[in-house]
């Protein structure tokens, strides 16, 4: 199961950076983000990739301020092709996802199967504070 990781603030918003740079400048990047979907069940929020062809320990997971960053590379066959159509991206991928709300990030887990990786934070439940 890959390890979800606590970034510091400098190190998260390099790699925003470096993502968003890669968004608007995808003709010269090789950085490239996967199909993702997200949303909320009553007691989590669920996001999950579509990433064939990787291991569970080939990604990067990580929250910081209620952002998610997933990343990590795909491996490409090394032999030399001519292809007729490519569409099946390789390389370095990343994504980050603003969450609507605050996580309990001890319990959050993060699996991957049949090609999808699938990170479930449950949603942080209220402190309630006893007035006295």
């Amino acid at each position: 199961m890959p390890a979800i990781v606590r970034k510091s603030s400098a190190a998260l918003l390099e790699t925003r950076r470096e993502i968003l740079h890669a968004v608007s400048w995808q003709v010269r990047s090789n950085v490239w983000s996967p199909p993702t979907d997200e949303y909320e069940t009553e007691n989590a929020y669920v996001v999950r990739v579509e990433i064939a062809g990787m291991n569970e320990d080939d990604f990067e997971v990580s929250i910081e301020n209620n952002t998610l960053l997933i990343a990590g590379v795909r491996p490409d066959a090394p032999e030399r092709r001519a292809y007729h159509q490519m569409e099946i991206r390789f390389g370095k991928f990343a994504t980050a996802l603003g969450l609507p709300g605050p996580v309990d990030i001890d319990h959050a887990i993060a699996e991957y199967k049949d090609g999808f990786l699938t990170v479930t934070l449950p949603k942080a439940t209220p402190k309630q504070i006893k007035v006295e």
